[in-house]
């Protein structure tokens, strides 16, 4: 799992084994769930802006398509656990305090009203300056209020509401020279690229409930959520103004426990509903540019829109069902069998008045009105088997496929896309003892019609699909306990991911031909990735823990004719003490004040871009 800012604010890259690769931000192809409510848009995109990760208690994750949770995501499953209203908590207040103006606050009062009513209340607001980066200034203000009550029969129903307003600058990216510059001094400041003003403003207010009850031997769990988001996103080329846009979601799930071979087994099974709905979508020209002779735009000056370029009306439609059975052969033979089928429909309609020309840098006429309809079949289906060895240690072994239908956005650069079909096969192996725990595990995906980022013309990105990659791995984890007082551990991933076939469009003046790739490797994955850790504690409350990750060299465009020499041992660092119901802590990120890319591309036209990450952070 790769977790990564380029703009060191809460707005990851997040990639499970080369799924969420192609997404030029937020997160695609991998399902994100808070509590069970789905947090990911039926097309498979999830804004993480609005996810207030300091009331996130642990995080579970399931890699690979087969999940009955993946709803049109065949990279896998994020499930985010907040603390429940039911359970006790204690009030706490959070402060922190940083350079580059970084400041951070975090409030949470729990309250019981009576035997039967909880109710709880978030407070979290977070900003920081970044002033070693032109343009790259974030803040958020998130509050969520959760009220659960408890019914006469056991049954409960738990209700949260929330609100979040998310202001993230986007800095521009670095040309080689510019690269070259920034690893000497740690700074970026007025480079070339033309778009110095891109940003993502967001205000979100979204609801959901949740209601459980046993009746016999069936729980009962259906869910309602409903989340309206507007935001003020200037990107390459135009300024995108929507202020209209309604998510609708309903899970209807049931748990049915039973015999089956004279064992326990457990049937969960459901319906979703989901419709993302957005109106009167605008797009508009930036204000103030400055141009060269012929027209061009070299740079601009404010992310202040000007003539209106754009409307349009869409919708997203998904409905579906799903079935898992879990059951024992023995008391040591394990298995899950599981399949769901989604109906996925996109309607778009919209008029493009103008629109920018990459070629020319101008804005030009737009091509009028247009229209896209268009609908995904998906099916997913999983077979797994896990075989007790020891009481420490467990064997599995799983085969999976699923479908990925493409977003919104890249049906508009490609309305031709077909969906994609991912086959995985997975073997691995548990071990937990009262000192260890280790996890390994060899992988094989077979994706066919992959969606592929395969042109950058400037930063607009175009999409196709390839006609089979695959993706070999293995992954390793271990922890040890060295003393009661000190823990190591480490882990390390090899990836294998290659165009079996693979055709990429290659533009060159107003030339389009298709060259081969087959048999090259996926940019921005590289073959190796570790890390190693060590933390420290003592009975008196003292703790310490350093962190090293190292992310190995890695191609940097579709047809490997460059690669990155990625990054060695980066490493943070924690120092902190605990008394009684106190915490102070000191963190520091990068500890070395390394200089690297946290991405580097290279367009099919040859020109080079890098993403820097950022420079020793203390908090």
């Amino acid at each position: 799992v790769i977790a990564q800012s380029s703009t060191n604010s809460p707005s990851p890259k997040l990639v499970i084994r080369g799924a969420g690769l192609k997404a030029s931000y937020g997160v695609r192809e991998i399902m994100i769930m808070k509590d069970g409510v789905p947090m990911t848009d039926p097309d498979s995109f999830t804004r993480f802006d609005f996810i207030d990760m300091q009331d996130v208690s642990s995080i579970e994750v399931q890699k690979g398509p087969g999940s009955i949770n993946a709803v049109n995501s065949t990279g896998g499953v994020i499930q985010l656990i907040t603390k429940s209203v039911f359970k006790d908590d204690k009030n706490s207040i959070k402060l922190g305090i940083g350079d580059d103006g970084q400041k951070n606050v975090n409030a949470k009062v729990r309250g019981k009203i009576s035997d039967n009513d909880f109710t709880s209340f978030t407070f979290s607001k977070r900003e920081i300056d970044n002033s070693w980066r032109d343009n790259n200034e974030f803040d958020t203000t998130q509050a969520s209020l959760k009220y659960g009550h408890i019914f006469n029969d056991e049954s409960t129903i738990e209700n949260e509401i929330s609100y979040t307003e998310s202001n993230l600058n986007l800095p521009a990216s670095m040309t080689k020279m510019e690269f070259t510059e920034f690893k000497k001094s740690g700074e970026q400041h007025d480079t070339s690229n033309a778009w110095q003003n891109s940003a993502r403003n967001s205000k979100i207010a979204s609801f959901n409930s949740k209601y459980e009850k046993e009746a016999g031997s069936v729980t009962y769990k259906p869910r309602v959520y409903f989340t309206h988001w507007e935001h003020y996103h200037p990107v390459t080329g135009m300024i995108n103004d929507a202020t209209d846009n309604n998510i609708f979601g309903t899970d209807l799930e049931f748990d049915y426990m039973h015999k089956l071979f004279s064992q326990d087994a457990n049937l969960v099974g459901g319906v979703t509903l989901k419709l993302d709905k957005s109106d009167d979508s605008k797009k508009y020209e930036y204000k103030d540019v400055q141009t060269s002779g012929t027209g061009r735009i070299l740079k601009t000056l404010s992310n202040d829109k000007a003539t209106l370029s754009s409307t349009e009306d869409s919708s997203t439609f998904l409905y579906g069902s799903y079935l898992k059975e879990s059951f024992k052969l023995t008391d040591k033979w394990g298995f899950d069998v599981s399949t769901r089928v989604d109906k996925l429909n996109f309607n778009i309609n919209g008029n493009e008045l103008r629109t920018y020309n990459y070629s020319t840098g101008k804005y030009g006429t737009g091509k009028g009105i247009y229209s896209l309809d268009n609908s995904f079949t998906l099916f997913s289906v999983k077979l797994g088997t896990s075989y007790a060895l020891t009481d420490n240690t467990n064997v599995y072994a799983s085969i999976a496929g699923a479908n990925q239908a493409p977003t919104t956005s890249e049906l508009e650069t490609n309305s031709d896309l077909n969906k994609s079909e991912s086959i995985n096969y997975e073997v691995g192996l548990k071990t937990r003892t009262e000192k260890s725990d280790t996890d390994i595990a060899i992988f094989e995906n077979i994706v066919k019609d992959e969606i592929i980022q395969t042109q950058q013309i400037g930063s607009n990105a175009v999409y196709d699909n390839a006609g089979e990659t695959n993706k070999q791995g293995l992954e390793f984890n271990t922890s040890y306990d060295l003393t009661n007082n000190i823990k190591i551990g480490g882990a390390y991933t090899y990836s294998k991911f290659k165009f079996d076939t693979f055709n990429e469009s290659v533009r060159n003046g107003a030339i389009t031909t298709l060259v081969s790739r087959d048999g090259n490797y996926l940019p921005f994955i590289p073959e190796n990735q570790y890390s190693v850790y060590a933390a420290y504690h003592l009975a008196n409350g003292f703790k310490t823990r350093v962190t090293a990750r190292t992310y190995g060299s890695y191609y940097m465009d579709n047809a490997n004719t460059q690669k990155y020499e990625g990054y060695d041992l980066v490493t943070d660092f924690m120092i902190g003490y605990e008394m009684k119901a106190h915490n102070i802590q000191l963190n520091m990120n990068n500890v070395f004040d390394k200089y690297y890319a946290m991405e580097a591309s290279r367009g099919t036209s040859g020109n080079e871009s890098y993403k820097a990450a950022s420079p020793r952070s203390t908090m």
